[in-house]
């Protein structure tokens, strides 16, 4: 099996779970805005439901408008993914894995969005009165994986590459 299709198989697999127990626990096990200290001063385990997306987007739109429009753009970025993994042979495996985790964390919270029209957050970062909205496994994958692509492209920028997989193209 091609060792790209391999990554992206483990890592979805690996992260879709992770996000999914975590959550399935913290639902069964706290009430809502239920809240317990881990690192005093910062970090909490507080059990929240995000209508919305990132800080709060749509949060305030219908649940017909905000659901479809999740879904269709989570399909659609998860369909870009798994073209662009598969199809092109110019992506490298440090790409397939940043990329695997952005497909897996959006997959994790369609999951909650069908389920429950919501997602569930319970990572509470914070320092003093000052705190990071909630966030969970797949938000955290989508970010690590939008790191390592950005920083991917800086170092191919700064070898002088400019293609996607550090591959350079003739003709």
């Amino acid at each position: 099996m091609n060792k790209k299709i391999v990554v992206l198989m483990t890592t979805v697999g690996f992260v879709v779970l992770l996000d999914v127990v975590t959550k399935a626990y913290i639902a069964s096990t706290m009430f809502l805005h239920e809240s317990f200290t881990v690192i005093e001063g910062f970090f909490n385990i507080t059990y929240i439901r995000n209508p919305g997306a990132a800080f709060g987007f749509l949060a305030g739109a219908s649940p017909g408008i905000r659901i479809t429009f999740f879904l269709f753009v989570t399909i659609a970025v998860m369909v870009m993914i798994l073209y662009y993994i598969i199809k092109s042979d110019m992506v490298d495996l440090l790409e397939t894995f940043s990329l695997s985790l952005i497909l897996s964390g959006a997959l994790g919270n369609m999951i909650d969005r069908v389920r429950f029209g919501e997602v569930i957050d319970f990572i509470d970062v914070y320092i003093e009165s000052h705190h990071w909205p909630a966030f969970n496994v797949a938000d955290s994958a989508i970010s690590v994986g939008a790191v390592m692509i950005v920083l991917a492209m800086l170092k191919k920028k700064e070898q002088g590459d400019h293609s996607p997989s550090g591959k350079i193209k003739e003709g």
